[in-house]
């Protein structure tokens, strides 16, 4: 949300995509998922808008009309405040849930083997990265997560200098 408490610009992906063959309708759904959009309804998704996210989203749509589907994008506000807040937590909630799955395997990798720590560091740090791609709204799991696996690499990188 805008901080001058004015509802902020969203863009908005309206789109109807044949059922078969399910591949391209896979495919999109897959790259809306990777973009972390909020599931308004049936067809309809949105992220606030910025110059990234209008571009991939009209990537997508081009791509559903090739697909024979109907795909427009919009720029809307939403009608209230409250309406963006229980959006934006939406979208806070789902990111939260994905910082906690990497905080929860960074501690458990911390029992691994050293080999294994660093697979996992490296493992970690690139599924950090893609989170971070898709969120708009950070929650706190956030700076847990990254230290979790920053302490992650701390330890590995002290196991592998005494083993050296």
């Amino acid at each position: 949300m805008s901080g001058n408490g004015k509802a902020a610009r969203w863009v908005l992906l309206a789109y109807r995509i044949p059922r078969e063959p399910s591949t391209p309708r896979i495919a999109v759904w897959r790259k809306l998922e990777r973009l972390g959009v909020a599931r308004l309804g049936d067809g309809l998704v949105a992220l606030p808008a910025d110059a990234r996210t209008r571009e991939q989203l009209d990537w997508i749509a081009q791509e559903i009309i090739e697909g024979d589907g109907t795909a427009t994008l919009w720029l809307a506000n939403p009608a209230s405040a409250a309406q963006e807040r229980e959006t934006a937590l939406g979208m806070q909630t789902a990111r939260a849930a994905e910082y906690q799955a990497v905080t929860t395997q960074a501690h458990a990798a911390a029992q691994a083997e050293a080999d294994e720590r660093g697979r996992t560091v490296r493992k970690l740090r690139a599924e950090l990265h893609r989170i971070n791609r898709r969120d708009y709204f950070p929650p706190p799991e956030r700076d847990q997560a990254h230290t979790a696996v920053q302490d992650l690499a701390t330890l590995h990188d002290a196991t592998d200098q005494v083993t050296s």
